[in-house]
């Protein structure tokens, strides 16, 4: 594959422990698309397409779910993944505008806004990546304009498995932003804490703005019809939104409820600690007519910011809701009350 082929249609020494602080630095971007190899379906990925470990392409990956996203989206995630895992710094930099692109672990509060910084970043460690490391899309939500990826890092791409929502947004066929939210706690405390970016430098201005809202109207009246009713602490309000056998499924909590009824009176329950709760408000939306998601934000909570991935039905009603938010910085009393919550009484 050619890199013009990569864009949508429409258009002195370190210490050890330093050498492993710099490798968990590119943990999430890495991550965000390091083994798409995994999931070229049969005949796209020729025997012979090698990365420098010298291995051939790993199976299709029959889990993965486009049920909500446009082939054409579908189809670059799967090229760009695959380009990362052949260790490709070129083919895998041609997916990425040059003159705008941002690109965030929401988690560690890492920001690269250079092309040239995301291209320096491959270069130096795609080589230092193990043959047995995979990260690799399970689900993909939305369109050629903006899109959530589902994806899963293995331990041995960085010594812990950790399983973000990233919401990405194209120009002229070119990612232009990428954002990535995930559970701290998959990190386990220690190394959540001496990675993360400090408090007082952690970074808040996720670039939306330079993007704009580009998600289908179906998608963003969903997605602040949800939120509202969440700051709210409206439960009944939040279960219209909803399809009757609806999924609501929250990674950090590792907790998920089936059907509305059930959805409704977790809600009830457990909204008023929630971080999508009380004093949360939409930062931005992705997707198209039927997949997508948006990222929200509350000052009010100490998990200050996430996203939630939506699938939504053709009467633009949630059957499938996928939350994901830094749980690390949220006292394990308070998880453990939320997780009491989820059952039913």
């Amino acid at each position: 594959m050619s890199h013009d082929d990569a864009t949508l249609s429409d258009g002195s020494a370190p210490t050890a422990g330093t050498a492993r602080r710099s490798l968990l630095r590119n943990v999430a971007l890495a991550g965000a698309a390091a083994t798409a190899s995994a999931l070229i379906p049969a005949g796209t990925a020729a025997a012979s397409a090698r990365g420098h470990h010298g291995a051939p392409a790993p199976a299709t990956n029959a889990d993965l779910d486009t049920s909500h996203a446009t082939p054409e989206v579908a189809k670059l995630f799967v090229r760009y993944f695959q380009d990362k895992t052949r260790a490709d710094v070129d083919a895998t930099m041609s997916y990425f505008s040059r003159p705008k692109i941002t690109y965030i672990d929401a988690t560690l509060g890492w920001p690269w806004y250079t092309w040239d910084e995301l291209k320096a970043l491959f270069a130096q460690y795609m080589p230092t990546w193990p043959a047995t490391a995979k990260s690799y899309p399970t689900r993909i939500l939305g369109d050629a304009r903006s899109a959530v990826v589902i994806f899963t890092d293995t331990p041995e791409l960085f010594g812990h498995e950790i399983r973000p929502l990233g919401f990405v947004n194209f120009e002229r066929g070119k990612i232009v932003r990428w954002i990535d939210y995930w559970d701290g706690r998959d990190f386990t405390m220690a190394d959540i804490v001496a990675q993360r970016t400090p408090a007082d430098k952690f970074p808040h201005d996720f670039k939306e703005p330079t993007v704009g809202e580009q998600a289908a109207p179906a998608m963003r009246r969903t997605a602040e019809a949800l939120q509202t009713a969440f700051a709210a602490k409206n439960a009944q309000a939040a279960a219209r939104v909803f399809a009757y056998d609806a999924v609501f499924e929250d990674r950090t909590l590792h907790a998920t409820v089936v059907g509305r009824q059930h959805i409704q009176a977790y809600l009830g329950r457990a909204l008023n600690l929630l971080p999508y709760g009380p004093g949360s408000l939409v930062r931005h939306v992705v997707g198209s007519a039927v997949g997508g998601g948006y990222e929200w934000v509350n000052r009010h909570n100490p998990a200050t910011h996430g996203g939630t991935a939506l699938e939504l039905d053709a009467a633009g009603r949630i059957t499938r809701l996928t939350t994901a938010w830094d749980g690390s910085l949220v006292d394990k009393r308070v998880l453990t009350e939320l997780l009491a919550r989820s059952i039913e009484e």
